[in-house]
């Protein structure tokens, strides 16, 4: 690379963060701007401009806007107080946004229920958020009867409102809702145990939108590709809050295809696409098409993807620029690769630095917590060392969207915080994952800590599986791990467990179907005579996920379970090779 081409990259990142911190700049001082009313703004200046698009439906902004004065109806007729919590199980389309824009602007708090949960999971994530109503999708009636069986049928509702008006809010029907109120739960695995609901204020919200808007420096012309699950962040929020800021127009898939996807961003005339990894990942192992260079998209932006794939991608799609970025649904952390280096997640420019930059602290495997050196402070990693990511926490009125919220568990949000970290009283966010930072100041993932880990762009937490598993009759213990697969991203779970007699292998299969969704299913069983455990009763997972499911390597019986199959079968030397070789779907 030239120096002009350095100076212009420079320039072009620099340009990059001016426009997210002009965008964004505002927040804090116009307090009851917040995203719904965001929207009716922009249905006056763009009217019949198309703002979402699906193979059901296409609104415009007015549309949007009007659609949402219904739901905000809907809340006022159900009692829907300021801060009442509505759940909302739906699958991606329009209805999605619509839904939890009409709630909010009238000061209700929407749970955005992942769909893929059922049983106790499913229970555990109403209950947790403590709803007044629960909005879902026809397709998912029984599913929710059963898992909160008190909420039927006077508190489950079907999504549609058409017998509300569209009309703007009158004053008697307007709420006093303000930035520092909260919006939404959206829930994430965390470290430990089952999904936990984490709080998202209307100020991050407008954060959100306003900086990715700037830094992809979106304009009403642009058309965004969704395929990614609307009740995460990104998908729900992050990704449509940018696009309609700017006056575009996005563009809502209900799942994510390989097969289709390039014939989808073609059809529907898209300029930028969302990505995680391991969607990147399958893109690059699908037969060439002629859709693969057709479309005008002009940039990729998500996280998680590998070095690896990422050059792959770029090359084989011609995708001019690759925008990765890391965040956390909590707050606290965003990191933005505004230079599109390979591999990196994020670099954050010297004068923002005191600002928006982590720390990276040593982290002691033993303990499960920042190291600590003899005066009982943490030690910073050097160049290249990797290290937990920390933040300062922060009251900072002018940002409000960068403050860590923590979630509806006080113990929970308590946990993710370390004190006296480099001075006494001195207080930082733990961010659960393993970075490094190169001599540059790119940052780079490394790891996730503790028992959570990514498979299938999902976060899976091996308490919550091994709870479903030992519910099974025949199961006495069960350890839960991620171990690595030859090509793949992430790590799959796997499971050592200890069984009597009576256990039966193909009834399982069946139960975890029944319990599980599909990314947090073991596609390996280690069946042991005892499961290790340390000095304080806690089950050790390093060792177990460093020897991985090579049956070369333990007299243990093994199993494999391939996808979208409920039947485990033995797991030999030849079947092995296979998975490894990238034979066997996964």
């Amino acid at each position: 690379m030239n120096t002009a081409t350095k100076v212009t990259g420079s320039n072009s990142a620099a340009k990059a963060w001016l426009r997210a911190l002009e965008k964004t700049a505002l927040i804090a001082r116009q307090r009851e701007r917040v995203f719904p009313v965001l929207i009716d703004e922009l249905a006056a200046q763009f009217g019949d401009a198309t703002a979402l698009l699906s193979e059901s439906e296409q609104l415009s902004y007015q549309d949007l806007s009007g659609r949402s004065n219904q739901y905000a109806r809907w809340a006022l007729e159900h009692r829907i107080a300021k801060g009442d919590v509505v759940c909302l199980m739906m699958p991606n389309r329009p209805e999605f946004l619509v839904v939890w824009l009409g709630v909010t602007k009238v000061g209700g708090v929407v749970a955005l229920l992942n769909t893929n949960l059922t049983g106790q999971a499913l229970a555990h994530c109403v209950r947790v958020v403590e709803p007044r109503h629960i909005i879902a999708d026809s397709a998912f009636g029984e599913t929710i009867a059963a898992a909160v069986p008190d909420f039927w049928p006077n508190r489950i509702h079907t999504a549609g409102a058409a017998s509300y008006s569209t009309q703007e809010l009158s004053s008697s029907e307007r709420r006093p809702v303000s930035i520092e109120d909260r919006a939404l739960y959206i829930y994430t695995s965390g470290t430990t145990g089952l999904p936990k609901a984490a709080k998202v204020s209307h100020a991050r919200v407008m954060q959100w939108g306003g900086w990715f808007q700037g830094m992809l420096d979106l304009e009403a012309s642009d058309r965004l590709y969704n395929c990614l699950p609307m009740y995460h962040s990104v998908g729900g929020v992050l990704a449509p809050g940018a696009i309609l800021a700017a006056g575009g127009s996005l563009v809502i898939a209900e799942k994510f295809s390989a097969s289709r996807f390039w014939s989808d961003v073609v059809r529907w005339d898209c300029t930028l696409i969302q990505y995680i990894g391991e969607l990147c990942r399958y893109l690059v192992n699908t037969s060439a098409s002629e859709f693969d260079t057709l479309h005008r998209v002009r940039m990729a932006c998500g996280n998680g993807l590998r070095p690896d794939v990422w050059e792959k991608f770029q090359s084989r799609f011609r995708i001019p620029r690759i925008f990765e970025f890391y965040a956390a649904t909590e707050g606290g952390l965003s990191l933005f690769n505004v230079e599109g280096k390979c591999g990196a997640i994020g670099r954050v420019p010297g004068y923002l630095a005191h600002r928006y930059a982590p720390t990276l602290v040593r982290f002691d495997h033993e303990t499960g917590a920042p190291a600590r050196d003899g005066n009982g402070f943490c030690v910073r990693c050097g160049v290249d060392e990797a290290g937990e990511a920390i933040v300062r926490m922060t009251d900072d009125s002018s940002n409000p969207g960068g403050r860590f919220e923590g979630y509806t568990n006080q113990e929970a949000s308590e946990k993710r915080i370390v004190r006296d970290v480099f001075s006494p009283g001195d207080s930082w966010v733990r961010t659960g994952d393993l970075m490094r930072r190169d001599e540059a100041g790119y940052f780079y993932f490394v790891d996730r800590i503790g028992d959570t880990f990514r498979w299938k762009g999902e976060n899976v937490a091996t308490l919550e599986v091994e709870e479903a598993i030992c519910t099974f009759p025949g199961v006495e213990q069960a350890n839960v791990y991620g171990v690595e697969i030859a090509g793949a991203d992430g790590r799959a779970a796997m499971a050592a467990l200890v069984v009597r007699e009576n256990f039966d292998i193909a009834a399982f299969g069946d139960h975890l179907v029944s319990c599980l969704p599909s990314y947090a299913r073991p596609l390996f069983l280690r069946i042991q005579g005892e499961i290790e455990t340390t000095g304080t009763f806690k089950q050790t997972k390093n060792g177990l996920a460093r020897q991985g499911f090579n049956p070369s390597d333990t007299p243990d019986v093994l199993y494999f379970n391939q996808a979208d199959q409920s039947a485990y079968v033995r797991l030999d030397r030849s079947l092995f090779d296979r998975i490894q070789a990238g034979e066997v779907r996964i």
